[in-house]
């Protein structure tokens, strides 16, 4: 089990390099000069070639990439381009905000999920299970950024019970900073709920098909209690591994969801620093969007042979 582990992490780290080339490369390939878009109608020959000095761009993409990477496994991710603060300094509260949106989410969304998929496992075929069904593909069906405009017509618009804008600051106190975060909160919750919730019914149905499960129902026990006390334990890996998935997706994808809600996250950061090519930045954030991502994606796989034993036997 060990050495599935550290296959594994070591899978991660070299992804996660892999993913650090990418976005490098994706920075470099945006439309328009750096020096350029910083110097504006200051640009003159000599102050654009003094400036790519003062920036490195004289020298080869490889050696700038390396320098970066390595400054970033330091925790130096360089200067903002547009007020020259530390990039470090500049993503933390935006980090924190994303961090707290995510996990607002998932407090909601993982329970809601996991119940909805085993009262719908419990009542199979019925009027409950074909509801929720039909709900939950509506909602996989229709785009997140969809879904918020929605929601803050008919919630905060028509009936004005939470705000259209997510205005948070770091002395926001905690319910009010609930208050505030409800609608992108509700919209990511609509967007995960439906891919949790029938992963979950699919995993418990599948193991409900088992000899043992059929020897629990010859003994005259419950369906309620065969789901929980010997359905659900043995479907739990890959309930884990969609859980871990969607709480990737809470932290990488909030992107649309706080640009529409304009709440102050890193994907609103990224967005606004896009416009103003403040390059440093955006390659913080996709950095640190890709190793969240990375990391839960290998938790989810650690977490997945933890709780299967047939996932530890060599193939």
């Amino acid at each position: 089990m060990g050495r599935l582990i550290l296959q594994r992490s070591i899978l991660g780290v070299l992804t996660l390099l892999a993913a650090s080339a990418l976005i490098f490369i994706g920075t470099e390939i945006l439309p328009g000069d750096l020096a350029s878009a910083i110097l504006q109608n200051q640009a003159t020959p000599e102050t654009l070639a003094k400036l790519r000095l003062d920036l490195g761009l004289d020298k080869p993409a490889i050696v700038r990439y390396f320098a970066w990477l390595f400054g970033a496994l330091r925790g130096d991710f360089g200067h903002s381009l547009a007020n020259g603060r530390d990039v470090l300094e500049e993503i933390t509260p935006r980090f924190a905000n994303t961090m707290f949106l995510a996990a607002y989410a998932a407090v909601v969304a993982v329970p809601l999920a996991v119940g909805l998929g085993l009262a719908a496992a419990i009542r199979q075929g019925g009027v409950f299970d074909r509801t929720v069904n039909v709900l939950t593909l509506m909602t996989i069906s229709v785009p997140e950024y969809f879904l918020a405009y929605l929601l803050i017509k008919y919630v905060a618009v028509d009936l004005g019970w939470f705000p259209s804008l997510a205005n948070v600051s770091s002395d926001t106190p905690f319910f009010d900073r609930l208050y505030y975060a409800f609608l992108p909160m509700l919209t990511l919750v609509l967007v995960i709920v439906a891919h949790m919730m029938r992963m979950t019914r699919a995993s418990v149905l599948a193991v409900m098909a088992s000899p043992y499960i059929e020897m629990a129902i010859l003994k005259g026990l419950t369906k309620t209690r065969i789901v929980l006390r010997h359905a659900l334990p043995n479907a739990l890996a890959p309930i884990i591994s969609v859980i871990a998935l969607n709480l990737a997706y809470l932290i990488v994808g909030v992107v649309v969801v706080e640009t529409v809600f304009v709440y102050p996250g890193l994907g609103q950061l990224m967005v606004d620093e896009v416009s103003k090519h403040d390059v440093p930045v955006v390659q913080a954030c996709g950095l640190i969007f890709a190793a969240t991502f990375i990391a839960l994606n290998m938790l989810a796989d650690i977490l997945s042979i933890l709780s299967n034993p047939r996932l530890r036997q060599p193939r």
